[in-house]
């Protein structure tokens, strides 16, 4: 009993050693860096941002052209992408048919629902929002300063206006008043002749 229980233990150490001599010394135990799958959204973006940067570029009749196909995909189906698309094309600026106003409100209705996006969309989204509100802030500030300007200018126009006029009527005084002193002096002048020229009458009598 004792020497199988020796033939077993020595059979186990031949094994072990054999495997020893086969398997390498040392073991890697660095876990495998998981593969990273592209963002299927990006594509999509690149659409988008490609479809953007037509709309700096393009004719007028070409940005007309995109910015058309654009609405009538999201009418036809409005999807989120669609949507967004669209969204996308009314926040570009430098073509007719920018608003930025309603891409404001499309994109705030969109983020409303931020699950309906792939994350390269939510991004996109977001950034473009930030930009027609800032951009609508900008706007606001500039028709407030324009409209300053033009009340001013008004003002002043009318203190202008205001001191010609008043002007105008001191000139007209005083040429009434010159005209009244004149005739004052002619009638004054009038009656010294009279006087002087009945003088020799009455000597001779």
């Amino acid at each position: 009993m004792l020497r199988r229980a020796r033939s077993f233990a020595a059979a186990c150490a031949t094994v072990l050693a054999s495997a020893c001599g086969v398997l390498p010394q040392t073991i890697d135990r660095t876990p495998t860096p998981p593969v990273e799958r592209p963002d299927p959204s990006l594509s999509i973006v690149a659409d988008h941002l490609e479809m953007m940067a037509k709309l700096t570029q393009a004719t007028p009749s070409t940005q007309a052209e995109v910015v058309q196909a654009a609405r009538d995909a999201t009418e036809l189906t409005p999807t989120t992408s669609n949507r967004l698309k669209y969204a996308l094309a009314l926040a570009t600026p430098g073509h007719g048919q920018s608003n930025p106003a309603a891409a404001r409100q499309m994109l705030t209705e969109i983020l409303a629902t931020p699950e309906a996006l792939l994350p390269a969309e939510r991004a996109l989204a977001w950034v473009c929002l930030r930009d027609v509100e800032q951009r609508l802030i900008l706007q606001a500030e500039n028709a407030k300063l324009q409209g300053d300007a033009a009340r001013l200018e008004r003002e002043r126009s009318a203190a202008t206006n205001r001191r010609l006029q008043a002007e105008i009527d001191e000139n007209a005084r005083l040429k009434k008043a010159l005209a009244e002193a004149q005739a004052k002096l002619d009638e004054i002048m009038r009656i010294e002749r009279s006087i002087v020229e009945r003088k020799p009458s009455n000597s001779n009598r």
